[in-house]
């Protein structure tokens, strides 16, 4: 097949995660007689330092027209000016709204090879295999208005936080079409005990699962839920949440898997271009040393290759052998290895080439 990807790399290590996901990709396609067609484009820090924009008009118009975005990471302490009027995260925030993208999809599963890796204790990570689906265009991140002024002498900061109906059916829809395929367990999170917006994610995640009677359903506030993924996180199956809570919890489930650096996403909407990143950050602490861990992309790629170009069979090709290269004890130092990102490269190609 032919398809058309975006290159994202953004900042920081971006560039470099996703120069070894390039490269796994071109022996995918060699492999399996694909054309995978790579067109680079600047977002983040590096776009505003060029254009003056954190995400231009032009890269979100050749994003649109692809077939899926792959990206790196983006922002750094030199573009951290909270006053600044564009900033990385907000050429971030653009594209996922000018993609559709409305599910964000993080799988957390623990590799039993790097149980000791993490700092919980090793009993507590046995099995532990969670989807978590953010909803990713709506919330504090996206509500109107927001902004700062000066009401009765005093500075004031507003933001708000907003939800319709549609957006949270369609996205917990989907984490009920997932389920399906894994353990159909369903953990709702919100915090309905305050927040109106939550009161209608949990009425209209309650009526879906009336229309699901084979999935089971649980709801729990974020609180009992950040405490509940440290301390029994094998109990849970699929997490569907908001934007920001989702966010959140989704970098406390990073401690579970031992590093950032293992976790991969995918967002998705109903029609275009999916967008694929790692969940970590631009690490500008260790950017250009050329020990970033790439194996979040590298499995980026895979969700990639799975949801946009249909290629289950390629997609789970990268799975395995990352898989097997961590059985095997390949590491960066993120887990407390001594490889280079290009090293770990080169043997999990060796692994996928050596797959029938």
């Amino acid at each position: 097949m032919k398809a058309n990807i975006v290159l994202l790399p953004g900042d920081g290590i971006g560039p470099e995660v996703i120069d070894e996901t390039v490269r796994v990709l071109n022996v995918i396609s060699k492999k399996h007689g694909h054309q995978f067609n790579f067109a680079e484009r600047l977002m983040g820090g590096c776009s505003i330092d060029k254009f003056g924009a954190s995400l231009t008009d032009e890269t979100l118009a050749d994003c649109v027209a692809s077939d899926a975005v792959l990206l790196g990471a983006v922002g750094g302490p030199k573009w951290d000016d909270p006053n600044a009027k564009d900033r990385p995260e907000k050429g971030l925030l653009a594209l996922r709204k000018g993609l559709g993208v409305f599910a964000n999809l993080r799988p957390v599963k623990v590799h039993p090879k790097l149980i000791n890796s993490s700092s919980l204790k090793p009993e507590k990570l046995i099995g532990v295999d969670i989807l978590v689906i953010r909803e990713l265009t709506g919330g504090l991140y996206f509500g109107w208005p927001k902004g700062r002024d000066i009401k009765d002498g005093r500075e004031r900061a507003v933001d708000t936080l907003e939800y319709y109906d549609y957006e949270i059916k369609r996205v917990v829809e989907l984490a009920f079409k997932l389920a399906r395929g894994r353990r159909k367990r369903i953990t709702s999170v919100d915090k309905a005990n305050v927040l109106e917006s939550s009161r209608l994610w949990r009425q209209i995640t309650t009526q879906v699962g009336f229309e699901n009677p084979d999935i089971e359903l649980g709801h729990i506030l974020i609180d009992t839920a950040a405490m509940r993924l440290i301390t029994n996180p094998a109990s849970m199956d699929v997490i569907v949440t908001e934007n920001m809570f989702g966010d959140i919890l989704t970098d406390e489930a990073s401690v579970l898997a031992g590093s950032m650096g293992m976790l991969p996403s995918a967002s998705l909407g109903v029609h275009g271009p999916g967008l694929y990143e790692p969940i970590h950050g631009s690490a500008p602490d260790i950017a250009g040393k050329g020990i970033a861990n790439p194996i979040g992309t590298i499995l980026s790629s895979a969700l990639m290759l799975r949801y946009s170009l249909n290629l289950e069979k390629e997609a789970k090709e990268i799975e395995n052998a990352v898989d097997t290269v961590i059985f095997e004890g390949a590491r960066t130092a993120d887990l407390g290895g001594k490889l280079k990102s290009g090293e770990l490269t080169d043997i999990l190609i060796s692994r996928i080439l050596n797959q029938e």
